[in-house]
Order: structure tokens, then C-alpha cells, then sequence
């Protein structure tokens, strides 16, 4: 239903079925999984070479090794970038960690990211594209994360730690 008669509706007493959408400014958007060429949703593309190809970042290792890896190489910053590369921590659930790429800054806590290997199930492998993900750090600087479920087609529970965000520009050496 188009904003402007969602919102007519609402102020008319609508049928709770046509209301979905009055609670809110915006509905989630739905998932978009993409199969990557030469690699099924069974071939087990990881995050690490899909971040390295779209990103343009040429650093190897695991997930959590890259951010000490761009150490003095590129930049890294605790706010997002489009094109940036978030890191996440090596924890219990994600003993390689994981990166995703920024697709875009939708505001101060909310990006939407790229990565491939995030979902389980018949989507392992895949590549999920504009995903959102949520900054709930107490201080706003990205170090704890929410990440979107494709399988269950919303925010998952679970609060992850980030390193940042790496940047696709090396550092200059004497600056």
C-alpha cells in the first residue's frame, strides 16, 4: 500500500489487517539473496574472499584477523563508510568472525550491508545483499552490533562485537 494511503487509512480506523504498517515510519525491507557466480548456495563462499573482491581491501587470515591486519595499511574508523568493511569479533558463535561491506549509512545507528556466508541452513554460502545492521552500543560507536536473520526475516537477538570499520584507502606513510 502506498505511504500516503497507509497513512489515510490509519487516521480512518482501517481493519487491523491493512494497519501492518501504521506502527511504524518504515516496514523492514525483505532480504535480497543472491547466488555469486561459480559458487552455489552450497559451494560455502565465505565472507572473506567476497569482502576482499567487492571491497577492494587485499588482506588475507580469518574474519577477526583483519583488523589488526589493516593495521598501518588502511584506514580503519569507528563510524561507517559505504564501501567500508565492518569486522566483527571472533566470539563462541562466530570463531572466525565476520565482515560484511557497507552498501550505504541509512543513519547514525543503521547500515545496510553486503556479505556472503551469514545465513545457515539452505542459504549457507550465498551472498545476502543490503542487510540491515544495527549499532546498539551505549556510546554510538559501533563496538556491539544486531544483524539481520534472513532465515527468520528479522534483526537476530544476539549482540555481536565489532572491531569497525576498515577502509578501501591505504595509509600514507609520515601521515
Amino acid at each position: 500500500m502506498h505511504r500516503r494511503a497507509l497513512l489515510g487509512a490509519c487516521a480512518l480506523g482501517a481493519p487491523l489487517a491493512m494497519l501492518a504498517g501504521c506502527g511504524t515510519s518504515r516496514a523492514p525491507a525483505p532480504p535480497v539473496i543472491a547466488d555469486v557466480p561459480g559458487h552455489g548456495p552450497y559451494t560455502g563462499i565465505s565472507c572473506v574472499p567476497y569482502a576482499r573482491q567487492r571491497s577492494g581491501i587485499q588482506l588475507a587470515g580469518d574474519a577477526w584477523q583483519w583488523w589488526d591486519a589493516a593495521a598501518g595499511r588502511y584506514s580503519r574508523a569507528r563510524q561507517p563508510e559505504p564501501g567500508g568493511v565492518l569486522v566483527l569479533a571472533r566470539t563462541s558463535r562466530l570463531n572466525s568472525g565476520h565482515l560484511s561491506v557497507v552498501r550505504r549509512v541509512v543513519s547514525s545507528r543503521e547500515i545496510r550491508v553486503d556479505h556472503a556466508n551469514w545465513a545457515s541452513g539452505a542459504l549457507r554460502g550465498r551472498v545476502a545483499e543490503d542487510q540491515p545492521v544495527l549499532d546498539v552500543s551505549p556510546r554510538n560507536d559501533w563496538t556491539q552490533v544486531r544483524v539481520w536473520y534472513p532465515r527468520i526475516n528479522a534483526l537476530g537477538n544476539t549482540v555481536f562485537a565489532a572491531h569497525g570499520f576498515i577502509l578501501p584507502r591505504t595509509v600514507m606513510a609520515g601521515r
